[in-house]
């Protein structure tokens, strides 16, 4: 099980080109939000409460978010993750075409955003290579956030000391 630095780095690797983290900040929490979206329906009534696979699948990447050996990262991630699922549960209350149109539309809207960063990035999403990196995305989006805030900046020393710097791809002198 690799822990939130090795993870973040690797993710890093594929995301040097500062246009393409941009476009994370845009198209993560997009996805995020049209994948709670899609998953709000069924809803089970469960000790009170509305059970959809949204939450379901929220318990089981919260507790691997919070397993990744740095459990601040970990809660502002879920945090983040779970608000935005929870968005996604009210969008969902309406007909099925509402339901399906949002949620289709800002799961497939995040993804083109990501496809044009990673144009930017000249280089193809970390997930081609290894799945865990739809995890990923959420905190990389979450831990770059932190660090703009001045959070842990031997975490994000580290991560560029294996990645590499950012920068802007010279997309000009592309043959």
């Amino acid at each position: 099980m690799r822990n939130a630095t090795e993870l973040l780095a690797q993710y890093a690797e594929y995301h040097r080109d500062r246009r393409n983290i941009v476009s994370h900040f845009v198209g993560v929490p997009m996805i995020v939000f049209g994948v709670g979206i899609l998953l709000a329906r069924p809803a089970l009534p469960a000790f009170g409460l509305s059970l959809t696979p949204a939450w379901i699948a929220f318990a089981l990447a919260a507790a691997w978010y919070v397993t990744r050996g740095n459990l601040l990262l970990g809660l502002a991630v879920s945090a983040a993750v779970g608000i935005l699922i929870r968005l996604g549960q009210d969008v969902a209350g309406g007909s099925v075409g509402v339901w399906l149109g949002w949620g289709t539309g800002f799961f497939a809207g995040g993804w083109l955003i990501q496809f044009i960063g990673h144009w930017y990035e000249g280089r193809k999403p970390a997930f081609v290579d290894d799945v865990i990196g739809l995890l990923v995305g959420p905190m990389f989006v979450t831990a770059e956030a932190m660090f703009m805030l001045g959070w842990n900046k031997p975490l994000l020393a580290e991560i560029e000391r294996r990645a590499g710097p950012t920068h802007l791809r010279d997309i000009a002198r592309i043959a």
